[in-house]
């Protein structure tokens, strides 16, 4: 540099214009901008903040980046338990943390290193204050943004964080304790079995259940239970990206211990695309120990969708011709979508009087039954009347109570060989078509 040349003065730290920004970002902001293009998912992320001008700046220049979902904001700093429910409820991998009160957001990051260490944080400031980067730095806050909140320095933020979160990826804890309950036919029985072994899985201890009903056609669990509650699967589908513990109780009806979120009215045309039931189920999984699905039998796209998410597929049929006929191409089905080693068969109404022997039944399928369930059509009807689960104490509450424990249990019975008697009953098994 000549004598003569003034020298280039050096920024105060927090004074560095835009020009600077930009320049130190470099080559990052390409790198952005193509995994943006290749269509990489958002930061799901909750925002802290009481300064409400300082976080409604902040929240829209997150969501103008194109790269964070700000799944919640808090306009206050949250209890530990409140904390951890929030970044649960959503799973967020990102907190941005308003330190205007030091002490507060210290807290937080303390709170955070015990219950939630992979969830990257990124302090925030209405100024670029010296002294409140240096208490965050020293906290381990690696990422400070301050207002005007400008696209390059979020973008910068963003590029580390991401780097960060690919090298330590934020994993909640979710039950894969899912079951799916698939009729052979319609008045099968399944939805009876599935609401009463639900209610026999939510008795036992520490064991939160979900019941959904998934079909939307005629879903009979809302007149079952004598359900009032307006909402319904399609409501709690259509605000999935907005689900927290806030929204969901608005969703869901608590009976005999569990919560049940029923099918709502008929509505033939009504269709759930595979993509959307995925946030809803993820936050189910995170909420409850176990997931119970009654699915329509009919086989659409998103009741795939829910089979390969389950644990058990509870294929429920009767000793009947037509019921076994049906069961027979449903596994054929399933075995095309390489799901037939989660079926469990159960057969229901079962009684001394029925056309085929439980044997007989397992010679048809070519598989063993791995539960049976009484024809208690006083126990049920009695139920129906009163809007309620079952007696424990009836034959059908009995059963419920014992299925409950081996699904719990998980125990995976054997499959016999298949054997040629009644199959003069049934043609060749015809393939369902495989379109998903």
């Amino acid at each position: 540099m000549s004598q003569l040349e003034p020298a280039t003065p050096t920024p105060a730290l927090g004074e560095a214009t835009k020009e600077n920004q930009v320049r130190v970002f470099g080559d990052r902001e390409v790198g952005i901008e193509r995994w943006s293009k290749e269509g990489s998912k958002q930061f799901r992320s909750v925002v802290i903040s009481p300064n409400e001008k300082v976080r409604e700046h902040l929240i829209a220049a997150l969501q103008a980046s194109g790269h964070v979902n700000v799944a919640r904001s808090l306009d206050r700093y949250p209890t530990a338990i409140e904390l951890v429910r929030t970044l649960r409820a959503h799973a967020a991998e990102l907190l941005f943390l308003d330190f205007g009160s030091i002490e507060k957001a210290l807290e937080i990051v303390a709170l955070l290193e015990h219950e939630a260490s992979h969830v990257q944080i990124a302090a925030f400031h209405e100024t670029m204050d010296p002294a409140v980067m240096q208490q965050s730095m020293r906290a381990g806050v690696r990422e400070f943004l301050a207002r005007p909140f400008d696209r390059p320095a979020v973008l910068e933020s963003l590029v580390q964080i991401k780097a960060l979160l690919e090298r330590r990826p934020v994993s909640y804890e979710a039950s894969n304790q899912i079951f799916s309950f698939l009729p052979s036919k319609a008045g099968a029985g399944a939805s009876t079995i599935c609401l009463n072994t639900s209610a026999a899985l939510a008795r036992k201890p520490d064991t939160k259940v979900l019941l959904a009903d998934f079909d939307l056609n005629s879903g009979m669990l809302r007149f079952m239970l004598k359900l009032k509650n307006k909402n319904s699967v399609m409501d709690a589908v259509e605000r999935s990206d907005e689900m927290d513990d806030q929204l969901w109780p608005q969703m869901v009806t608590e009976v005999a211990g569990l919560d049940v979120l029923h099918a709502g009215g008929v509505r033939p045309n009504l269709r759930i695309e595979p993509s959307q039931i995925r946030n809803l189920i993820a936050f189910a999984r995170r909420h409850y120990q176990v997931l119970c699905f009654d699915l329509s039998g009919n086989l659409e796209k998103y009741s795939i969708e829910l089979m390969q998410e389950s644990k058990r597929i509870l294929l429920v049929c009767t000793p009947e011709i037509p019921s076994l006929h049906l069961t027979r191409e449903k596994m054929a089905f399933l075995r095309e979508c390489d799901l037939a080693d989660r079926v469990s068969i159960i057969l229901n109404r079962v009684h001394k009087k029925a056309l085929f022997t439980m044997q007989q039944v397992e010679d048809v399928l070519g598989q063993r039954v791995s539960r049976t369930f009484p024809n208690d059509y006083h126990g049920i009807n009695q139920a129906a009347a009163d809007g309620t689960v079952i007696a424990q104490g009836s034959p059908m509450g009995k059963g419920a109570l014992e299925f409950a424990d081996v699904l719990l249990q998980t125990v995976q019975p054997k499959q016999p060989a298949k054997h040629k008697f009644l199959e003069h009953f049934f043609s060749a098994a015809q393939r369902l078509p495989t379109s998903r």
